[in-house]
């Protein structure tokens, strides 16, 4: 895209550019145009298309049983407990 392109589609956008601003632009989307004609030379043949990516599916971690959480060990750290419980400032009166 050149200057006078970026000039259309700004008049479009009824947006006003400086002329460094539109030499801008027109670098940026000639980039972003670039990117999209190498997207479309992929080859897609055979390819189904998703209507959503997490039609894929997910991928999930197995659920796996880990170290237990050693709990007196826990609430020895903690500022105030009582009967295996922690205690914290009421918020709410």
């Amino acid at each position: 895209m050149d200057a006078k392109d970026i000039e259309k589609v700004a008049h479009l956008a009824r947006l006003g550019l400086s002329g460094p601003e539109r030499e801008a632009y027109a670098q940026e989307l000639s980039r972003i145009l670039d990117l999209v004609s190498q997207m479309n030379a992929v080859a897609t043949d055979g390819v189904e298309p998703m209507t959503h990516p997490d039609a894929a599916g997910l991928r999930l971690r197995s659920d796996a049983v880990a170290d237990e959480i050693d709990r007196e060990r826990l609430l020895a750290v903690a500022p105030q407990t009582r009967d295996g419980l922690y205690l914290v400032p009421r918020v709410i009166e």
